[in-house]
C-alpha cells in the first residue's frame, strides 16, 4: 500500500486533473490525500472544487480513501460568509479570483456596504454542496506513514490536541527546523519560503529531520506536487503541460526508511 499527497492546488484544474492521472495509484488500496487550499489565486477554482468532490465522492466502499483537508483559505472564505470576517479580501489573498470566478464580476469591496454586498453575494453565487463540502473538511489526518496536516503541528501535540489555529495557519520555524518524530507532510508555506538547507537537492519539496513541506508554489512556473510514501517518489505537473517524476533517495526520515 501506498499514500499520494498532494500540495495546495489554488484553483489549478488542469494541472490537478493530470497529477491525478499520471499517478500510478490503486484506488482499491492506496489513500489519496489533499492538504487544502482548494480555492484562490488561480484560473479555475470552481472546476477544481467540483473535481475534489468528485475525487472524495469516488473513493468506493471497502476501497481506499481520499480525504481532503480544509486550508486556510477554505476557513476564510467560511469566515467571510458566516462571520463578515474580511482577511479574505486582502489582496495577498487570491479571493478576487474565487469572487469573480464563482459570481461573474469583479470583487470590489471597501465601503461597509460593499462588503456586506459582497458577502451576500459570494455567499449566494458558491453551489451550496462546495460550501457544505468546505464545512466537512477534517483538519488532519493520519495513518501508518505519517501524519498529514495543512500548515504544522505544535510542539509535543499530536493533531488531535493543537488548535484549529495552529493548524492551519502556522509557519513556525521550530517546526521547520525541529520536529522530530512520525514524519509530519504540510503545505501552506511555499517551500521557496522554507529553510534552504532542508530544500537542497529536493525536487522543490522539503524535509528537515520527520518534517516534509510539499506546497512547491502556485505562480505560473511554479508545480503542483505529489509525494507517494513510503517510497518516496515525487510526481509533478506543470502549467505548460509538461510533468515530472523524481525518486528521492536521501535524507528520508527514519520511520520512512523502516517501511521501505
Amino acid at each position: 500500500m501506498s499514500t499520494f499527497v498532494i500540495g495546495d492546488v489554488h484553483g489549478r484544474r488542469e494541472q490537478l486533473r493530470r497529477l491525478v492521472e499520471m499517478l500510478p495509484r490503486d484506488p482499491s488500496t492506496d489513500p489519496l490525500v489533499l492538504l487544502g487550499d482548494l480555492i484562490d489565486r488561480c484560473e479555475d477554482v470552481p472546476g477544481t472544487v467540483k473535481d475534489a468532490i468528485a475525487l472524495h465522492a469516488s473513493a468506493t466502499e471497502g476501497g481506499a480513501p481520499v480525504i481532503v483537508l480544509r486550508g486556510n483559505h477554505e476557513q476564510m472564505l467560511l469566515d467571510f460568509i458566516d462571520e463578515g470576517k474580511t482577511i479574505w479580501l486582502h489582496a495577498a489573498v487570491g479571493s478576487h479570483q474565487t469572487f469573480e470566478q464563482y459570481t461573474g464580476r469583479e470583487l470590489w469591496a471597501e465601503t461597509e456596504q460593499e462588503i456586506e454586498a459582497a458577502r451576500h453575494e459570494i455567499a449566494a453565487a458558491v453551489p451550496a454542496h462546495h460550501i457544505e463540502f468546505f464545512r466537512s473538511l477534517p483538519l488532519y489526518h493520519e495513518d501508518e506513514y505519517a501524519i498529514y496536516v495543512h500548515a504544522g503541528v505544535e510542539p509535543d501535540k499530536h493533531p488531535r490536541d493543537s488548535t484549529p489555529h495552529q493548524l492551519l495557519w502556522s509557519r513556525s520555524p521550530e517546526f521547520f527546523k525541529h520536529y522530530h518524530g512520525k514524519p509530519c507532510v504540510f503545505g501552506h508555506t511555499p517551500t521557496p519560503l522554507l529553510p534552504l538547507l532542508g530544500r537542497i537537492g529536493r525536487h522543490g519539496i522539503y524535509i528537515s529531520h520527520s518534517a516534509i513541506g510539499i506546497d512547491t508554489g502556485y505562480i505560473e512556473t511554479s508545480p503542483l506536487s505529489c509525494l507517494q510514501l513510503p517510497d518516496f517518489m515525487l510526481y509533478q505537473t506543470f502549467a505548460d503541460g509538461r510533468t515530472a517524476t523524481h525518486h528521492i533517495t536521501t535524507f528520508i526520515p527514519e520511520p520512512l526508511r523502516a517501511f521501505r
